[in-house]
């Protein structure tokens, strides 16, 4: 039998990995449970809650109800196919893309990925702050300024990734039973006091479109669901990889976010702190917070390293992460999260259109690419690709000063504009010249 407590934890420290730039072997793959439940566990974070109570506030109930569901099905459908490529493949999302895109392609990929989780850096700690110092003002009356507990909060996060990963890799894996008693806690609350049909029909004047709200909610954790392979190149079988979509993205995501907009939406407060507070959360949801933050921050700056020191293997890793925690530091003092659905809109459309490429690339353009010794003698770039993605992004952001849209929700434009594009252009592309007979 393969020794899961060890593959597991090369899935979740990739530094105790041997695998990173090849297959998995067969001896350190694992069942799709334990995988699964590290995926689901991004799920319990602030910034899910936070989503879905800006959609909840800014359309009407049953609105908000149909977009929270349709993106997260958006998501769970990119989380099952990126995941299934992984685990056929058995390759990490940067090999993936390394396919798709060719090597200097790829680079361009990961290095936005990692803008990207800078960014969601930035955030992070903006919520922590927030809950440190309405924590520190009620239970102690100590006024802290927001920049000193921003600063000591980037600080310590990029400490803790450096030298204390596993450390706090256990602890979120701890946190999981107490965000869903939280979760399930905040749920009872927001629809124990009504009906479904009257919290339903609640009456809200919507300050967003149906399909802006679908885009926030994809945009969430789009990364999560495209880098899924990181995770799922670790399990036996590709079944596995969907299951741990439906469990991660249609059950534990929609369950926080609805969750999250229903409490928001009964005390009509956007201000997600006060809504714990006030539904007796107070110092149970702060430890949520605090050490949801601690450990979401963590995960991002070291998966932001990791791209990065994949383009640039020249430098050291320590010294990457120290630099790339400064700038993400530098992204909290920029208040990201006051334009918190903007900026996720846009991560949606310029990042959804990856996925579509990857996936028909593996399907149905070139499926020999992702065996064996092919995977590691990719293209130098593929022109194919980069335009297929661009095109797909361009044509989202664009969509409200054009005539036509698709579905009238950009992030699914994005993907159905750069998978057709693709599917059509990729015919005259190349096929590998290193191949196995490996089949899937």
């Amino acid at each position: 039998m393969p020794d899961d407590s060890n593959a597991i934890s090369a899935v979740v420290d990739p530094e105790s990995s041997e695998f990173a730039t090849e297959p998995v072997p067969a001896h350190a793959q694992v069942g799709w449970v334990r995988v699964a439940l590290v995926s689901a566990m991004v799920a319990f974070s602030l910034p899910t809650f936070v989503t879905g109570a800006e959609v909840f506030l800014k359309l009407d109930n049953r609105s908000a109800f149909s977009a929270t569901l349709l993106g997260c099905a958006v998501l769970t459908v990119i989380a099952a196919l990126c995941g299934i490529v992984g685990t056929r493949a058995h390759v990490s999302s940067y090999m993936l893309a390394r396919v798709a895109f060719g090597q200097w392609g790829a680079a361009v990929v990961n290095l936005a990925f990692a803008v990207s989780l800078l960014g969601w850096f930035g955030v992070n700690i903006d919520l922590f702050s927030g809950a440190v110092i309405r924590l520190l003002g009620d239970a102690a009356q100590i006024a802290a300024p927001a920049w000193v507990v921003e600063l000591a909060a980037g600080v310590v996060m990029t400490i803790t990734t450096i030298y204390g990963f596993r450390a706090i890799n256990a602890l979120s894996m701890v946190l999981v039973p107490v965000m869903m008693v939280v979760t399930v806690v905040l749920l009872g609350e927001a629809i124990g006091t009504r009906s479904l049909d009257a919290t339903l029909a609640a009456p809200q004047v919507a300050t967003m479109s149906f399909g802006d709200a679908v885009s926030s909610v994809v945009g969430g954790v789009i990364i999560g669901a495209i880098i899924m392979p990181d995770i799922t190149r670790f399990i036996r079988h590709w079944r596995g990889a969907l299951y741990t979509a439906l469990l991660s993205y249609a059950i534990v995501q929609s369950i926080v976010m609805l969750s999250g907009g229903l409490a928001a939406d009964l005390l009509r407060n956007d201000d997600f702190l006060d809504v714990l507070i006030v539904m007796g959360l107070s110092w149970g949801a702060f430890v949520i917070v605090i050490a949801g933050s601690w450990v979401l921050n963590s995960l991002n700056l070291y998966s932001a390293g990791l791209g990065t020191e994949a383009t640039f293997p020249a430098l050291k890793q320590r010294w990457l992460i120290i630099v790339l925690g400064v700038f993400g530091t530098a992204a909290a003092f920029l208040n990201i999260l006051d334009s918190f659905l903007t900026f996720l809109f846009y991560l949606s459309v310029v990042f959804i259109p990856v996925a579509g490429i990857i996936a028909v690339d593996h399907f149905l353009v070139r499926p020999a690419a992702y065996r064996g010794a092919a995977v590691q003698h990719p293209d130098a770039y593929s022109a194919t690709a980069l335009v297929a993605w661009a095109s797909g992004s361009v044509f989202a952001l664009a969509a409200d000063d054009l005539p036509i849209s698709l579905t009238r929700i950009a992030a699914i434009d994005a993907i159905i504009i750069a998978a057709v594009l693709y599917a059509i252009l990729g015919r005259w592309r190349p096929q590998p010249k290193f191949t196995t007979a490996t089949e899937f």
